[in-house]
């Protein structure tokens, strides 16, 4: 199933951050088809005294289950040093985030997991490297990615660098 990811750091060398989840989702049978740019934004949420984050999003690959991709999301987190217990800030500053986007066509809903993500059409800093690995996207119950994006206002993205390496 085709899925997409979104990946964010702003802790130690950013850019090496993402390359490793990368290079880590392939042990998790996660297959990384295409990366978009790298960009750097300014953080949003409850944290916003923090260096700015890099930000890429992957098209991905995977047999797994969205429970089961999102369990490799987390795991691949924890391997790269984000700690997941009460010292965690929500929106803090952080070596690795992996966001499950989208996975497949049809919507899902969970205790642990919403797809399509709840926040992905009101986020540039998702919308324009999702928008870069595929400019017709239609988001399942929410309509064309290209209209989300020209509806919101502010949330400076900046290309930082090209595409991160996706091979095996």
């Amino acid at each position: 199933m085709i899925g997409y990811l979104g990946l964010g750091s702003n802790v130690g060398d950013r850019r090496v951050n993402l390359q490793a989840a990368v290079e880590s989702l392939w042990a998790h049978d996660v297959v990384v088809l295409l990366a978009s740019s790298v960009y750097e934004t300014e953080p949003v949420g409850d944290v916003l005294d923090q260096r700015p984050f890099y930000n890429t999003c992957l098209r991905i690959e995977t047999a797994l289950d969205p429970e089961g991709l999102l369990d490799a999301c987390k795991a691949v987190e924890r391997a790269l040093g984000r700690a997941l217990d009460e010292r965690y800030v929500r929106h803090g500053p952080r070596p690795i985030d992996v966001d499950l986007l989208l996975l497949g066509d049809a919507p899902y809903v969970s205790e642990r997991l919403t797809l399509p993500h709840r926040e992905v059409t009101s986020r540039r800093f998702v919308l324009v490297p999702l928008l870069e690995l595929d400019p017709d996207l239609v988001v399942p119950g929410r309509g064309r990615a290209a209209d989300a994006l020209a509806a919101l206002e502010g949330q400076e993205v900046r290309r930082a660098g090209p595409p991160l390496d996706v091979g095996p």
